[in-house]
């Protein structure tokens, strides 16, 4: 084997404090661009004047070569040529050599050997990339650090900034896009068999990704003051856009439409929730019913959604155009048949109860739909619904009711909570979850009856208590995600067949009327708040509790339901989603990196980020709290990142577009720097305007409101920090400056920097930045390069495509292979069809491939297909998302494998140091990595190095996972085999002694894993007596001694296989050194297996999952012992 460098830099090694940002972007130091041609740009002489027109002439080009010799080019319909015109005259023939060509590229490679050159090899290089890195992709991701770059002069890209007139204001018609027209059009294709969706969802795919693209610039343009407002005479705030076909509007509450809700406060939120709206009626897809493209853009602190703009509702007044819903959140109130119609559509996937209300003359109106959204029908026939910011129900926790007390659980954490406006609503994840846990409930009081029935006789009630618990931990399966590991628990699956059976058979007793199997029915429907007496109906008035809307008198019980049941809601929130999210977090089911992971492991579970500060509470009080050290941390860092967000939001707006760069960089200094009192730059006055200096000489300079941000001081920001954190979250941070928060809370200033960046869209210089010095702040205006739009909008789905994923998924769980293959095989193409090259789910898909292939041992394909995940991943997540580092470690493993060593090792060190970045070294799944490190460390002999690795990876999996936990004593089989390789075997006997109490304890006697480790110890105790001999023989006889030939084994490169494969979770193959014979003939015979049942072509398991299998497939579902440990990434990803 051919020796290769290992040493990781220093910064990388377990225990360094060091935390470089320069390594996040690799640059090439010696790398200079080719410079093919110095100037090429159109000509002044153009357009051709009308005599040069008709001999062909379309346009001229001015050209400076590299040599410094200057051109003039007419492009004519013959092809290109030289002609005599100077930069002062005017002289269209052609110039000698009298050459005509056919394509510019040979033209300039005629007149200029340079060009000549360095084109051919800068195409050449281009090819030479994966295409990957040259597709763009359909959102716009930005990085949140950039290196420094030189801005070269380059008239064309001058030109083509100024030469599409769609840059800001523009007038040609026929040239923007009717979005609102392509946005619905789309939707009314056809969708009977495969290829007609396939072509919608593409179409629909498409346009939401160039709609969303426009808006984002169109955002930017209005708040950079670039586009002319519709309603330019009154206040900023009050003013509306129109640009390219789509309206904007800022989130301020205008016109005190939001007075009662928290003004502008509510009215920042609003467009989110709509968003959300509509994001979900999008998704139930009801053909008829039709929202706008919606896009919210936060830019510069400002917050503005974009819309799609209904035909014909610029002419006519809001009053007469809408038919359903109200304008005045609920005095009047209009309803429509047709709206009706269309909604009832929708309520039932929604959960949305049809009910009554009064409007301003004591008339019932009947709605499906929360009194704010609102129904228009547009100039084109076509019914519209906007304004979907109430589709949820209200959330009880952060909205007190005066006279309306809450169940214990609530009051018991401190709920009700004013917030700051009323437009707090419960997810959509969450109502589906407590939809689901009703209806556990449901199945398990009917059955519980009918069996007391049956008995004829009263049981008691305590089979229904034990019933509840378990319903209350049965979660809905998660929406697929980066997190999606956690799918339902089997709790009680047995006891639940039953009740399904006993569920079918009432439904059939109920067509019998057998009235007493009704009478069973009725009482379970009521006991869980169903709407419907004879079958399970839970739905959810949207317009409960809000203010000014009065129900009729008749449904004065109905109404009484529908707030117990939102009562009964918040407090499912509390006591079975936060309890059941640290669950799943001690467990390791969901290993959140950072806050993005963290928010959207929340969302999942429809927790709200409002309730980070419950999470917190409660990963506190948590008796695991050792094990939960990781998702505090991430929440914290969350928790002040957030409230800084929101003080941000605030600063910008007060700061005028010449002074945003160092007012951004000074907030940034009292944000992280220690250096105690940072001085703001303000725009310094390099510009001597003469006017104005004789009319404000008596004036102090800096008296102007929009500086009020530059005496902004880190003790006042982070007292404002606390604040924030303590109003919002309800939770109370114990720090006054950074450097107290980094100390007591364990945080990394990196870390927050990345959090900060990420949330408001800033763009810091790629150099070192020195936070903890105390004479210099950290930033200066050099230092942002940038600030970006954060921008939310609706994510199309390849629904067709996502089915054959998940089936695909089900059939590799259960062991088929190839078929599993081929279904994945199949949905990646769909993938590919709707969405393009780029997207997330295709990166799942090629993951999934990968893996597939790699345990089909076909480890070319796997490698390829991981490639092509992490160049993806790169691309559509970030550089540094915990996702892209999964796929590092997924490609070093197949790199590995194809004996690969060396890119293995650095791909590895590379997501060592990407989790150092984003976390820090004490995370769960640093133990993994490490453990990684270590064996292919071993398996090339840097025994010292990988020891530094392992030990540190057992030390981590022993504090998160507990010290009797099954990964602990693989841990120290691990490190007892390096000290083994460097035969000190009195350690190695010590850590291999360790593990084998944890299997004796976990698993007994008799089990194959406490044989191994036997075995394994009796092997290392002959090793050690044998190497204690031949020391006291040399002792004895000195150099005359006779010494047999001592056996140290260095490790296979098939063992160090064998050993990754187990701690990843891939092949569980049992921990003893086996031969390689066997496992080859394992492999044969596997193969044999395969083509038997190929060749019957019967559905037969090619690999048989038993409690202890001698190298079954390892995956979530059917997980041996040894492997249980969930933190093992599962063959979901």
């Amino acid at each position: 084997m051919d020796p290769i460098d290992c040493t990781p830099p220093e910064y990388i090694l377990p225990g360094s404090r060091e935390r470089p940002l320069c390594p996040l972007q690799p640059q090439n130091r010696d790398w200079k661009p080719l410079q093919c041609l110095k100037v090429l740009t159109m000509s002044g002489w153009n357009p051709p004047p009308g005599n040069r027109k008709m001999h062909g002439d379309l346009m001229y080009l001015f050209v400076i070569t590299a040599e410094d010799r200057q051109v003039s080019i007419t492009a004519s319909t013959r092809g290109f040529y030289l002609n005599q015109s100077t930069a002062y005259h005017f002289n269209p023939k052609p110039a000698s050599p009298r050459f005509l060509s056919h394509s510019l590229v040979e033209l300039l490679n005629q007149i200029s050997p340079t060009f000549k050159k360095n084109f051919a090899v800068l195409q050449k290089k281009r090819v030479q990339r994966h295409p990957f890195e040259r597709i763009a992709t359909p959102f716009q991701v930005y990085s949140w650090t950039a290196p420094q770059a030189e801005h070269a002069m380059d008239c064309v890209r001058a030109e083509d900034a100024y030469t599409s007139r769609l840059g800001y204001e523009e007038h040609i018609p026929g040239q923007t896009r009717d979005w609102n027209e392509e946005l619905q059009t789309t939707r009314e294709l056809p969708r009977k068999n495969l290829p007609e969706r396939l072509l919608r969802e593409r179409a629909i795919f498409k346009v939401h990704s160039d709609f969303t693209a426009a808006a984002t610039r169109g955002a930017m343009a209005v708040i950079d003051g670039n586009v002319m407002a519709i309603n330019p005479s009154e206040e900023t705030k009050m003013q509306m856009f129109i640009w390219n076909n789509i309206f904007f509007s800022l989130g301020f509450d205008v016109r005190d439409h939001y007075k009662d809700f928290g003004g502008d406060v509510a009215a920042y939120v609003a467009p989110t929730n709509d968003l959300n709206g509509v994001r979900t009626y999008n998704a139930v897809d009801v053909e008829g019913l039709y929202t706008l493209g919606t896009v919210v853009v936060d830019y510069r602190g400002y917050r503005v959604t974009a819309q799609s703009i209904i035909p014909g509702i610029l002419e006519r007044d809001q009053e007469q155009s809408v038919i359903y819903g109200s304008i005045d959140f609920g005095k009047t109130v209009m309803s429509h048949p047709r709206y009706l119609e269309l909604l009832e559509r929708t309520s039932r996937p929604l959960k949305i109860l049809r009910h009554r209300v009064l409007n301003d003359r004591d008339e019932e109106v009947e709605l499906c739909s929360s009194v704010e959204c609102k129904g228009i029908i547009g100039n084109d026939g076509r019914h519209y619904i906007l304004d979907l910011l109430r589709t949820f129900p209200p959330d009880l926790n952060f909205l007190p009711v005066p006279g309306e007390g809450l169940p214990e659980e609530c009051t018991r954490a401190g709920f009700p909570r004013a917030h700051r406006h009323k437009l707090c609503c419960l997810r959509q994840e969450l109502v589906d979850a407590f939809v689901e846990h009703r209806y556990l409930l449901f199945m398990k009081l009917a059955a519980l009856q009918l069996m007391q029935q049956k008995a004829g006789r009263m049981e008691s009630p305590s089979m229904l208590e034990n019933g509840d618990s378990l319903s209350s931990e049965s979660k809905p399966e998660d929406p697929p995600g980066p997190e999606a590991g956690s799918e339902e628990e089997g709790g009680g699956a047995s006891g639940l067949a039953k009740v399904k059976e006993l569920a079918e058979t009432i439904a059939s007793d109920d067509g019998t009327a057998d009235p007493r199997s009704r009478e069973v029915i009725r009482n379970a429907c009521k006991a869980v708040g169903s709407i419907s007496s004879t079958a399970f109906d839970v739905r959810f008035n949207p317009d409960i509790f809000s203010p000014g809307v009065r129900f009729p008198e008749s449904c004065q019980e109905e109404v009484r339901d529908q707030k117990q049941l939102l009562k009964d809601a918040a407090a499912f929130l509390l006591s079975c989603q936060i309890p059941g999210l640290v669950k799943d977090c001690i467990e390791h089911a969901v290993l959140p990196m950072d806050g993005a992971t963290l928010a959207e492991v929340m969302r999942q579970r429809g927790i709200n980020m409002r309730y980070l500060g419950k999470v917190l509470d409660l990963v506190v009080r948590s008796p695991a709290r050792e094990q939960l050290d990781h998702i505090y941390k991430i929440g914290i860092g969350e928790l002040i990142t957030r409230s800084a967000k929101h003080i941000f939001k605030t600063y910008l707006q007060g700061v005028e577009l010449s002074g945003l760069s160092a007012a951004i960089s000074h907030f940034l200094n009292c944000f992280l720097s220690s250096y105690p009192n940072p001085v703001a730059h303000l725009p310094a006055d390099e510009l001597i305007s003469k006017k104005r200096n004789r009319r404000r000489r008596n004036r102090p300079p800096g008296t102007a409101d929009n500086t009020a941000w530059a005496v902004m001081t880190p003790q006042e920001l982070w007292k404002n920090i606390c604040q924030e954190a303590k109003n919002y979250f309800d939770f109370s941070l114990e720090c006054e400056t950074v450097d107290q928060a980094v100390e007591t809370y364990g945080l990394q200033k990196i870390t927050l920097l990345r959090e900060i960046s990420l949330k408001t869209g800033i763009q810091i210089l790629l150099k070192e930045y020195s936070f903890d010095s105390r004479h210099k702040p950290a930033f200066t205006e050099e230092d942002v390069l940038n600030i970006f739009p954060v921008v939310k909008h609706v994510n199309p789905k390849a629904s067709d495509a996502f089915h054959f994923f998940q089936s695909g998924q089900a059939k590799v769980q259960q062991g088929f292979l190839k078929e599993g293959c081929e279904l994945i095989n199949e949905a990646l193409n769909l993938f590919n069809n709707v969405y393009g090259a780029m997207h997330v789910e295709i990166c799942a898909c090629l993951r999934l491939l990968a893996r597939l292939h790699y345990i089909m041992g076909d480890y070319a394909e796997a490698l390829s297909n991981q490639q092509k995940a992490v160049l993806m991943s790169e691309r559509v997540m970030g550089i540094e998302h915990p996702n892209t580092i999964q796929e590092y470690m997924h490609l070093a493993l197949y790199c590995f494998a194809s004996s690969q060593l060396s890119t293995a090792l650095s791909l590895l060190y590379r997501a060592r140091y990407l989790t150092l970045l984003v976390f820090g070294e004490d995370h769960p799944e640093m133990a993994l990595l490490d453990n990684n490190i270590g064996l292919v460390l071993h398996g090339v002999m840097e025994y010292d190095l990988s020891l530094r690795f392992l030990e540190n990876a057992l030390a981590v999996s022993t504090k998160y996972h507990g010290p009797k936990s099954l990964k602990v004593a693989l841990s120290h089989h691990l490190v007892a085999r390096v000290y083994e390789s460097k035969a000190e075997f009195r350690s190695a006997l010590q850590h291999e002694k360790e593990g084998y109490t944890i299997y004796k304890t976990q698993l007994g006697e008799d089990h194959e894993k406490t044989k191994e480790s036997s075995e394994y110890l009796k092997c290392l105790t002959q090793q050690a007596v044998a190497l204690q001999r031949t020391m006291n023989e040399i002792y004895r006889n000195g150099s005359s001694a006779n010494i047999p030939p001592l056996k140290f084994t260095a490790p296979s490169m098939a063992s160090v296989l064998e050993q990754l494969n187990v701690i990843n979770g891939i092949l569980f193959i049992p921990l003893s050194q086996k031969d390689l014979e066997n496992l080859k003939a394992e492999v044969a015979r596997r193969q044999q297996l395969q083509e038997a049942s190929r060749n019957r072509e019967k559905a037969e398991e090619p690999m048989v999952t038993e409690p202890e299998p001698a190298g079954a497939l390892g995956d979530s579902a059917s997980q041996p012992q040894a492997a249980k440990d969930p933190s093992s990434p599962s063959l979901q990803g």
